[in-house]
């Protein structure tokens, strides 16, 4: 059996929209396999915050949807767990890797990978209160140290979760620093549940690599972050690459003006207007990366106050470089 492809928990970028894009390249299928949720924090979901039900969409495909959530209250992430565990869903995600300040101040995030115990304990209590798949996402800690992670994740395993996701950098790395994929197949040997990898995945050929046997020891899930907001094909790409010869067929280019309008298009139909612009600049943040003169087209984009200002421009663009709209594949 194939290891899964999951898209990774992403700030405003991981709804509904974008994945309503991944879904719709080539056939059905060739999406990704599990989609999880941008963070949903417990406190104001159970508060019933105003834009709440926006993060709770899980469609187009509730039933790869995973939901993450973030808290550092125990009492509150079991009650969260337990309410979104009763919508139509794939399973609940624990964030345990989340370094920013903002988030690790409050005792949430990576805040939890100062104490094993701390952290089994509650995985223990949210347990008995989720139905579906219990997973976590962590770092590898605030030390570079194995096997404080493997011992870590041990508890974790132990506590019933059947799931991790590790992003193989310390709580205080940034991108700069290549992430310890030799930790991934570590975990993945010495554990016996799934171990998902998280890191600097660029392309779909890197994607088959990290999901197969090779450097990463025992094959296993494999997450993408930017790169499926760059590339939102890179799912059905890696999946007709690794499929019988007489199946590979597909488009040679990607129109990338068709794309930009579509996203726009499904931003404008199943997001609430206070979430247009910032989700518009945080998408073209990545997805201009495929543009020659992408510096520029995010210059002017980020001046744009409207959702018709971001479509016109972008129309614009196309319309002064047509040489640019068509990518060329694989």
């Amino acid at each position: 059996m194939n290891a899964p492809f999951l898209l990774a928990p992403m700030a405003e970028l991981s709804h509904r929209p974008l994945r309503e894009l991944i879904e719709g390249f080539e056939k059905p299928g060739s999406g990704c396999d599990e989609y999880f949720t941008e963070m949903i924090s417990a406190g104001p979901l159970l508060g019933g915050g105003p834009f709440e039900r926006w993060y709770m969409d899980a469609g187009p495909c509730p039933g790869k949807v995973v939901y993450q959530l973030v808290g550092s209250d125990p009492d509150q992430l079991v009650r969260a767990a337990a309410l979104l565990d009763g919508r139509d869903c794939l399973g609940i995600d624990i964030n345990m890797g989340c370094s920013a300040p903002a988030i690790r101040r409050t005792g949430a995030g990576v805040a939890w990978m100062a104490s094993a115990d701390r952290a089994a304990s509650l995985i223990a209590r949210v347990r008995p209160a989720v139905k579906k798949r219990l997973s976590v996402k962590l770092r590898i800690g605030f030390e570079d140290d194995f096997d404080y992670l493997l011992t870590f994740c041990r508890r974790l395993e132990g506590e019933g979760t059947e799931l991790i996701t590790v992003h193989p950098r310390t709580a205080g790395e940034k991108f700069r620093r290549s992430p310890r994929w030799d930790y991934v197949a570590a975990l993945r040997r010495e554990l016996h549940i799934p171990v998902a990898g998280n890191g600097d995945i660029a392309s779909a050929a890197e994607l088959l690599r990290r999901a197969g046997q090779g450097p990463c020891g025992r094959a296993g899930p494999v997450m993408v972050g930017r790169a499926a907001v760059r590339c939102p094909w890179i799912f059905a790409e890696a999946k007709r690459a690794r499929a019988p010869e007489a199946q590979k067929t597909a488009p040679d280019a990607i129109d990338l003006e068709e794309v930009s309008l579509r996203f726009l298009e499904l931003l404008a139909k199943y997001q609430p207007p206070e979430f247009y612009i910032s989700r518009s600049r945080r998408f073209f943040n990545y997805f201009c990366d495929n543009l020659k003169w992408a510096h520029h087209v995010k210059t002017m984009l980020n001046r744009e106050e409207t959702p018709g200002g971001i479509e016109r421009a972008l129309r614009r663009y196309f319309g002064e470089n047509p040489e640019e709209r068509h990518l060329r594949r694989g």
